[in-house]
């Protein structure tokens, strides 16, 4: 395993696209925003402003979403299509520590860059820190799993590593929608809200955002997003294929 996390990561950090585009996109449109438009930078009637918590968890939700909906799919169909799975199933290593390995490189990758939007939001606009730290680690570390489950079943469905990309932005872009990265949840209509509540984006963006907040995260939405996990992890169990 540590052989093949060393192997799997060189190849990641030389693949310097991917990482521009989950790491330096989430942070750049983070800067450009909050730099560029007034509106967030400026106290709310709640005293508090989009950069304080609204705009990094969105920036957060984007990275995650793309190494969930187009990183992962993209490369494992690619592994499947190549044969790396099928050789790999003829040797005492089993396959799917090779999945383990890219699930464990994607969320280092995550937690990488969300760790980024935490310290310019703070460092560039004054943005407060997670208020419940403890309570936000565990929120991101569940809501990714879910995320990443999801990425799983794209893997599974998709025929080939060309194909795998246009069907993970079929569901990311929805899923970016849901979880208020264009429309902010507390202003979506009362019908688009009740479908953002059960599409595990929105209510995994929402206790987010509450324990960025230093607000406790509603139950409800918690137990969503680990509904979410159960489903898509064991729908990711049943179809995923090796060959």
């Amino acid at each position: 395993m540590t052989k093949m996390l060393v192997l799997e990561a060189r190849l990641y950090l030389r693949d310097w696209p991917t990482l521009l585009f989950t790491i330096g996109l989430p942070l750049g449109l983070l800067l450009v925003l909050g730099l560029s438009i007034p509106v967030m930078t400026q106290a709310g009637e709640s005293g508090e402003r989009m950069v304080d918590a609204q705009l990094p968890t969105m920036m957060t939700l984007l990275a995650l979403l793309t190494l969930s909906c187009n990183i992962v799919p993209a490369v494992l169909t690619t592994y499947r299509e190549r044969g790396v799975l099928r050789r790999m199933s003829t040797t005492p290593v089993h396959p799917a520590r090779l999945l383990g390995v890219q699930l464990l490189i994607n969320l280092v990758v995550g937690v990488v860059s969300a760790t980024l939007l935490i310290v310019a939001a703070a460092v560039v606009f004054g943005a407060p820190l997670p208020g419940r730290p403890v309570v936000f680690v565990l929120v991101f570390l569940l809501g990714t799993a879910a995320l990443l489950a999801i990425g799983l079943v794209i893997a599974a469905l998709a025929p080939n590593g060309k194909t795998a990309p246009g069907i993970g932005a079929v569901v990311m872009f929805p899923l970016m929608f849901l979880g208020g990265m264009w429309v902010p949840r507390d202003i979506m209509p009362d019908a688009v809200r009740a479908v953002s509540d059960f599409s595990v984006a929105g209510p995994f963006a929402q206790a987010l955002k509450d324990a960025w907040a230093g607000q406790s995260p509603e139950l409800g939405h918690l137990a969503v997003v680990a509904a979410g996990l159960v489903i898509f992890g064991g729908l990711a169990v049943r179809l995923f294929r090796w060959e």
